[in-house]
C-alpha cells in the first residue's frame, strides 16, 4: 500500500481536534460574546439566529458541529427565505454564523469555516427615513409632558448617537457642553457636543430622575431605579411617534434626522462622521444622494 502523507495530516487535525456538540457550543458562543463586551442586544439578536440554526441541523439528525458542511448551511439560509425573511436578514444571520464559526475555531472545535464559502444575499439599502421639521416637532409636543422621553427623544435628535449609547449612558458621562460616549463592541470612545436645547432636556429630567434605594449611575432609569433598557427606550418612543401620528419611523430615524439636517446646512463630513462615530466616511457619504440644495460647508453644528 502507498504511504500518503496528506492522510497522516487529515488524521492529525482530526485527532488534534477537541469534539462538541452543537447545543454546549452555542451555550459557550454566549458566554464568549459576554466576555467579549458584546452588548445585550447583539448577544440576544445572534443567541436567537444560533438557535434557529441549531434547530435546522436538529433536523438533519446533525448534533456535532464538525458534521455541519456548506450545503447544510445554504439549506438552512434558503429555509429562512421560504419562511419570509428578507435578504437583509437573511445576510444578518450568515453574519452572526461567521461568528460562531470564528469562535469555533479559536477553541479549536473546528479546522475548516464552511460559512466562508456561503455567499450573502443581495439587496439594496432602504432609503433612511428622515422626519421633516413639522413631524420631529410635532414628537417634542408630544413627550413634552414627559421629561424623561422628552429627554431620550431630545437627545437622540441633537446628537445622533445610538439608541444603544444613550441607553448606556452614565451620570458621569455629561460633560456640561459635552457627552462622553465609552467604546463599546467595535466602536471607539467619543466625545459629543451637547447643544442647548438637549442640555436643557437633559437638565429637566434630572430634576425629577427617581431617587430610590437601588443604587445606578445610568443616566435614564425606571421608577424603581434600574436601568431603561434599549428595548423598553425603543418601544417608549414609538409609542410617541404613534402619538404624534408620525407614520413609518423607528428610533434609529432621529438619527437619519440629524445626519441629514446637519449635511443639508452644510457641515463638513468630516466633522458628522466624527460625531457619529462611523469608522468610514464613505457611511456617512451616502446621506447625500438623499440631500438637495447643501449649504456652503462649515463647522457649525445647529439646533434642530
Amino acid at each position: 500500500m502507498t504511504y500518503d502523507p496528506f492522510l497522516d495530516i487529515i488524521g492529525y487535525l482530526n485527532s488534534a481536534m477537541k469534539t462538541i456538540n452543537i447545543k454546549d457550543a452555542h451555550l459557550e458562543f454566549k458566554k464568549y460574546l459576554s466576555e467579549n463586551k458584546r452588548s445585550a442586544s447583539t448577544i440576544v439578536a445572534y443567541s436567537k439566529d444560533i438557535e434557529q440554526l441549531i434547530s435546522f441541523l436538529d433536523e438533519l439528525s446533525k448534533k456535532n458541529i464538525h458534521e455541519v458542511t456548506k450545503e447544510d448551511l445554504e439549506a438552512f439560509l434558503a429555509k429562512m427565505t421560504k419562511n419570509g425573511y428578507t435578504p437583509k436578514s437573511i445576510s444578518r444571520k450568515l453574519n452572526s454564523t461567521r461568528t460562531f464559526y470564528r469562535f469555533l475555531k479559536v477553541n479549536e472545535y473546528v479546522t475548516d469555516d464552511p460559512s466562508l464559502l456561503v455567499a450573502h444575499p443581495r439587496y439594496q439599502l432602504a432609503a433612511p427615513r428622515i422626519l421633516t421639521s413639522t413631524e420631529y416637532r410635532a414628537l417634542r409636543d408630544a413627550a413634552r409632558s414627559d421629561a424623561r422621553m422628552f429627554g431620550i427623544i431630545e437627545l437622540l435628535l441633537q446628537t445622533g448617537i445610538r439608541i444603544g449609547e444613550l441607553a448606556a449612558l452614565k451620570l458621569s458621562d455629561i460633560k456640561k457642553d459635552q457627552l462622553y460616549i465609552a467604546p463599546a463592541e467595535k466602536h471607539e470612545e467619543r466625545m459629543v457636543p451637547l447643544n442647548k436645547k438637549a442640555q436643557a432636556a437633559l437638565n429637566a429630567y434630572i430634576k425629577i430622575r427617581p431617587i430610590t434605594n437601588v443604587k445606578s449611575d445610568h443616566l435614564f432609569i425606571t421608577k424603581s431605579g434600574k436601568p431603561f433598557l434599549i428595548r423598553n427606550i425603543r418601544t417608549a418612543v414609538e409609542r410617541y411617534f404613534r402619538l404624534a401620528e408620525i407614520k413609518d419611523a423607528k428610533v434609529n430615524d432621529l438619527r437619519h434626522t440629524f445626519v441629514a439636517y446637519h449635511l443639508k446646512h452644510g457641515v463638513s463630513l468630516v466633522l458628522i462622521s466624527k460625531v457619529l462615530g462611523h469608522k468610514r466616511i464613505s457611511t456617512t457619504e451616502r446621506y447625500l444622494e438623499y440631500i438637495k440644495d447643501r449649504a456652503k460647508e462649515n463647522n457649525i453644528l445647529n439646533e434642530l
